[in-house]
């Protein structure tokens, strides 16, 4: 499933944040808001603070207005914890079905921010990676994301970790998505598990179904 070339992809330091699937609004402190996200400990948050992907745009009474990938929600306080920041659907699809080439390699053609781009599955990734040339043709702003430094076959080199807006994949696009631009040049975007992990992997022969979660 994925290229030894690229095996020793990793990214060093602090993970990056897991991306939040549920977000509930438990009280209000002041102009703050008090957030419960993916069922962990409260989070205190004002207008234009973020924690875990998601950031406050404002509060007001027993609301607040929350953005997550791109998408914002109302929240209201005691409701139940509202779905954020997953996976949403372009043309009713919820799944994509990939085969494999001669070398066992699964290649799909998308795009990124309607951009179109080649995709390759490398569950050995942490995030989606791409090279600097191609996240330039992109027109991605990568380098207002965090500075890290990825492991190569080559030794240690610089790069960027910030979040694709969207990502399309067959019938499937995501919002929201972690990935990491190194200067190392690719032959295709690399799928990693900042993307996998949002579906379901199942592979019959040479056949791969992503179901998404």
């Amino acid at each position: 499933m994925r290229s030894c070339l690229f095996c020793a992809l990793i990214l060093l330091g602090s993970a990056s944040p897991a991306w939040a699937q549920s977000v509930a609004l438990q009280g209000m402190l002041g102009s703050k808001a008090l957030l419960i996200i993916d069922g962990g400990a409260p989070r205190t948050l004002g207008p234009g603070q973020s924690a875990q992907g998601v950031k406050v745009l404002s509060t007001s009474g027993d609301q607040a207005v929350v953005e997550v990938g791109g998408q914002r929600r109302t929240l209201r306080v005691g409701e139940a914890p509202a779905n954020v920041g997953g996976a949403r659907m372009d043309g009713g699809g919820d799944k994509v079905v990939l085969t494999a080439d001669s070398r066992g390699h699964f290649f799909s053609e998308g795009s990124i921010n309607n951009r179109p781009a080649q995709f390759m599955v490398d569950t050995g990734a942490s995030v989606v990676a791409l090279g600097e040339g191609e996240a330039q043709r992109l027109g991605l702003d990568y380098k207002k994301g965090r500075r890290v430094q990825v492991a190569t076959a080559n030794g240690a080199a610089p790069a960027y970790l910030f979040k694709i807006d969207q990502l399309r994949l067959g019938d499937v696009t995501v919002y929201g998505v972690d990935a990491v631009v190194s200067p190392s040049a690719m032959p295709a975007i690399l799928l990693g598990n900042s993307f996998l992990n949002r579906f379901n992997m199942r592979r019959d022969g040479d056949q791969m179904t992503l179901q998404r979660r």
